[in-house]
């Protein structure tokens, strides 16, 4: 098991970084987002690593955080997702920004990464929502990640108040973290009221 690798970037391409370890070019496939994290051509750069092993190739995966190398490798435990849509998706969403989409059960977002159908986004949800809401996973997350997925799993008053906010356009994935902060006892309509007071704000 590669962990990690240390050393000199000796070349960057579209999803790939190259570092030299000890002489040895190691080419790891990644995201744009470690991509953009990474220093120039020379530097000495750190990427968490993941050696993806099948029958016809090997394959090194390096991310800049570990938080990152988390959701690719959840990503990748769900049925029917390989690397190279777990990198397309981490790729157009930042780590907490796919915890919270996944946490909102907002499935829709993710079917803006290239090759994500709508049934691999709902199985994505499916599977992972729960254990994004987990403890473990709850830590790297943050405090916002889980109070989107207890607003989003939520009945009464706030499961319809996102359901009907979701149906004037917004995604979970906005609406979520917006209820989630406001008092469960208020009425559905003044949950709607007070999130799109939210918005508002946001835009002014």
């Amino acid at each position: 098991m590669i962990y990690s690798v240390h050393g000199k970037l000796i070349a960057k391409e579209p999803s790939m970084a190259v570092v030299e370890c000890g002489g040895v070019g190691y080419g790891c496939r990644t995201t744009f987002t470690t991509l953009g994290q990474l220093g120039a051509i020379g530097e000495t750069v750190f990427l968490y690593t993941v050696l993806s092993v099948r029958e016809d190739a090997a394959e090194l995966f390096g991310f800049a955080t570990q938080q990152e190398l988390q959701c690719f490798q959840l990503l990748t435990s769900v049925s029917g997702v390989g690397p190279k849509a777990a990198l397309t998706i981490l790729s157009d969403l930042t780590p907490d920004r796919f915890l919270l989409t996944v946490a909102s059960g907002d499935s829709k977002t993710l079917t803006r990464s290239k090759g994500i159908g709508a049934k691999s986004a709902q199985r994505i949800v499916m599977e992972l929502k729960d254990k994004i809401a987990g403890e473990s996973i709850g830590l790297l997350a943050g405090a916002e990640v889980q109070s989107a997925a207890a607003a989003s799993s939520a009945g009464g008053n706030v499961g319809e108040a996102i359901e009907a906010l979701v149906t004037l356009g917004y995604t979970q994935g906005e609406v979520a973290p917006i209820v989630a902060k406001l008092d469960p006892s208020l009425s559905a309509s003044e949950l709607i009221r007070r999130t799109l007071q939210e918005f508002g704000k946001k835009r002014s």
